[in-house]
Parts: structure tokens; C-alpha cells; sequence
């Protein structure tokens, strides 16, 4: 077996885990799904789950991948509890779809990163999306950025995966803060943020039901839950990294931008009278591109958003793909660059139906986000709080004691994240059943 890498630095791993949560979730699926669902409401949602859900999973990773050293499948192996390896392998499924039709976008922002070179897109926004989004040159724009996330993963931990984060990932944050800025000088600004930031306490409860699903997907999403990034790179660590510590960073960092991607996309749209949500996923990109091509200067501002855009969707791709290169590492014994190319090659090829028609683009997201993640974060969760419960607790406690809060993990983990993630899951399936009953019949 070959040696397993470790992250080279404490700021390495924080920033590439990071760089895993903040991604085209955050800049493009956040303010979308946001906007379908009504606002804030869908903000107070995603925020009370991010707490009460998404922090446990985040742990129960950490916890299951440095202990193991293994990738999420066979991590189970390791542990003794091979019989639980189908709790990981729902995750890296899910991922695996997952990163299917992600590429496909990374391409359009690709497109149109080099439209704004020349204000390709102008006055014919919703034109050019449609030329963009499927046809010959989808499926090549799809080819190239999966090439780069195969090469960048191709290079290793620390030369590749580590070193792009360290740039990568600052430089969102700085352009993101950037844009913001520039958003609230805009004459919707007013607007955007009373839809975004206050919603309707009247009806926050109903509103919260109806959101549930879409919202747990949308932190599982963000945060690279239930999917295998965080157990896999957890499982690069050192024995002696704080975890506690490590898991605030990164939660913070992630919800942060996700609030402030909003804070971004929405003064565009309200400026240019858009509905928040119409048009499902390729509406940002419809609503942003005609925004831009009003502004002054609006080339180079949208240049610049399409750059961070690309640089983030760079960022959680490569972490997605790592996961199955682990596995395929961990389990055949095979070299990191050809098991790159490989799955490039596999994962490019299912991309093509999406790349070809964008109605897969939602069937998929629904099920890996909605139901996959949901489903491998509620097993994970079993795992941990009634299987390995003395084991994870001391795992946590490396590194430094989590005294009181390892407690209330642990029967966070028992006691409120499975019946939560089981309601949601049940909605979500519903919620699917009808999607795919009106849209295929």
C-alpha cells in the first residue's frame, strides 16, 4: 500500500475544507434556492439546521475519517463494522451524481467567464444561457473543467489540492466582500435585503415546513455533508488537530459566504426588476448576465463574478472528486494519476445527458441533494450515536477535551439529528414523487 498523505499545514486543511462547503452551492444554488423558497424564511431554515444538524454531521465525519485514515467506504472496514459500508457508499453515490451535472455548470461558467471578455452575452441574456447551457459546446466546456479538477487532484494533497485551496479560497472571499459592496450602492439594494434578511414571522412556521427539505439539502450541500469529503479529508489528518476547533472554523467561514453570496446576487436582480427564484438554476445566470450588460463598467464587473464563481466551483469539485480517487486509491492500490484520469473519464461521460438536456440537471440535483445526502448524514449519525459512540468520543477528545459539548454531541447525535433528518427525508421523498410525476408524465 502506498503512503497516505497528511495536510501540510493547519491552514491547509481549514481552507481546502472550507473550499469544499464554499462552492457553486453557496454562490449559485444558495441565492436560487433562496429565492424559490420564498427569502428569509428559507434563510431562518437553513441557518437553525446548519446549528442543529449540520455541525453534529460535520463532527461525526471528522470523527469517522481521522480515526479511520480511510476513505467513507472503506473507513467502515477499518473501524470493524464492514456491515456499515453501505452508510459511506450512499455518500460517495451521492457525490458522484453529484459532481455528474456540477461540472456541466462549471463549464457555463467557463462560457461565460470568457463572454465577458467581449460582452458576449449583452442584451440576449436568456439567448445565449440557452446556447450555453446544452449542445455541442456544453459537453465541451463540461470536458475542460473536468480536466482541470482531474489535474489539480492529479498533483496530491499538498501539491495539489492543499496549494489550489491556499489561493483559491481567500481569493472568493476577497472578491465576494468586493462585489457586496458594489451591490449596495445599487438602487434595488433596499429591496434585495428586506426580502432577504426580514422575513414574515405570520407565516414563518408554514413557510418552514414547506422549505424543510430543500433547506437540509442546501446545508448538507454547502457544508459537503453525507457525500464523503469531510470523512476523506479528515481522514489526511494529523491525531493532535483540534476538531472542535476546526469544525467552527469552517462552519462560520461556509455560512458566511453563503449569507453574503446573497447579499451579492439579489441587489443585481432586484435592481433589474427580477423575481427572486423564477426560472429555477440557470435564472442567476439569465438575471445576473443582463444585470451586468446594464451596468456601467458591467463587463468587467461581471468578469470578475464569473472568475470567483469559477474559482469556487473549482474548489468543492476537486474536493468531490477526491473522494472516489481515495477509494479507488485505498482499495486497488492504484496510483493517484491514472485513478484521476480514469474517473475523469467516467464521471465526464455520465455528465453528457445533462450537458445535453437540462432537465436531468434538476432530476439529479433533487435526488443526490434532497435525498442521497439526507439519507447518508442520517446513517452516519445512527453510526456514531448508537454503534461507535465510545470510540467517537474519544476521538474527539484528541487533540484537546471537549469536555461538556463532546456530551452534547454525542446526544445530539442520538437523540435530534436522526428524527430531523428522518422527517426531512420523508418530505423529501414526496416532494420528489410529485417532481417527477410532473415533469416526466
Amino acid at each position: 500500500m502506498s503512503v497516505r498523505e497528511t495536510w501540510a499545514t493547519r491552514i491547509g486543511f481549514i481552507l481546502a475544507a472550507t473550499g469544499s462547503a464554499v462552492g457553486l452551492g453557496n454562490i449559485w444554488r444558495f441565492p436560487f434556492l433562496t429565492g424559490e423558497s420564498g427569502g428569509a424564511a428559507f434563510l431562518v431554515v437553513y441557518l437553525l439546521l446548519v446549528v442543529a444538524v449540520g455541525i453534529p454531521i460535520l463532527l461525526v465525519e471528522f470523527v469517522i475519517g481521522r480515526r479511520s485514515k480511510r476513505n467513507p467506504i472503506g473507513a467502515f472496514d477499518q473501524l470493524g463494522h464492514a456491515n456499515w459500508k453501505f452508510a459511506g457508499a450512499v455518500g460517495a453515490l451521492a457525490g458522484f451524481i453529484i459532481l455528474s451535472y456540477y461540472s456541466v455548470v462549471g463549464g457555463w461558467v467557463i462560457q461565460y467567464l470568457l463572454a465577458s471578455f467581449t460582452g458576449g452575452y449583452g442584451a440576449e441574456a436568456e439567448a445565449f444561457f440557452l446556447s450555453t447551457a446544452s449542445g455541442p459546446t456544453t459537453v465541451l466546456f463540461h470536458a475542460v473543467f473536468m480536466t482541470v479538477v482531474a489535474g489539480i487532484v492529479a498533483l496530491g494533497v499538498r501539491n495539489g489540492i492543499e496549494k489550489a485551496a491556499t489561493v483559491m479560497v481567500p481569493s472568493v472571499i476577497v472578491l465576494l466582500v468586493g462585489l457586496a459592496i458594489y451591490g449596495s450602492t445599487l438602487s434595488g439594494a433596499s429591496a434585495a435585503y428586506q426580502y432577504y434578511l426580514y422575513p414574515d414571522m405570520s407565516t414563518l412556521l408554514g413557510d418552514a415546513l414547506s422549505v424543510l427539505p430543500a433547506a437540509a439539502g442546501q446545508a448538507f450541500f454547502t457544508l459537503s455533508l453525507g457525500m464523503g469529503v469531510m470523512i476523506t479529508y479528515s481522514s489526511y489528518l494529523d491525531e493532535d488537530r483540534n476538531l472542535l476547533r476546526d469544525t467552527g472554523f469552517i462552519v462560520v467561514i461556509d455560512t458566511g459566504i453563503a449569507i453574503l453570496a446573497g447579499l451579492v446576487v439579489f441587489p443585481f436582480l432586484f435592481t433589474q426588476g427580477v423575481t427572486p427564484g423564477e426560472g429555477g438554476a440557470g435564472a442567476i445566470f439569465i438575471s445576473l448576465a443582463g444585470a451586468f450588460s446594464q451596468l456601467p463598467a458591467g463587463e468587467l464587473i461581471g468578469g470578475v463574478f464569473f472568475f470567483m464563481l469559477l474559482l469556487a466551483a473549482l474548489s468543492s469539485a476537486f474536493s468531490i472528486f477526491e473522494v472516489v480517487v481515495s477509494f479507488i486509491i485505498d482499495t486497488f492500490d492504484v496510483d493517484r494519476v491514472p485513478a484521476s484520469i480514469g474517473l475523469a473519464v467516467i464521471i465526464f461521460a455520465l455528465g453528457i445527458p445533462t450537458a445535453l438536456d437540462l432537465t436531468y440537471l434538476d432530476t439529479y440535483d433533487k435526488f443526490a441533494n434532497n435525498i442521497l445526502l439526507i439519507l447518508g448524514g442520517l446513517l452516519l449519525s445512527l453510526f456514531v450515536g448508537w454503534v461507535y459512540a465510545a470510540e467517537s468520543r474519544e476521538e474527539l477528545d484528541k487533540g484537546r477535551s471537549s469536555g461538556r459539548f463532546g456530551s452534547v454531541w454525542l446526544n445530539t447525535v442520538r437523540f435530534v439529528v436522526p428524527p430531523v433528518l428522518l422527517v426531512t427525508l420523508g418530505l423529501a421523498v414526496v416532494e420528489y414523487y410529485e417532481f417527477i410525476q410532473s415533469t416526466f408524465f
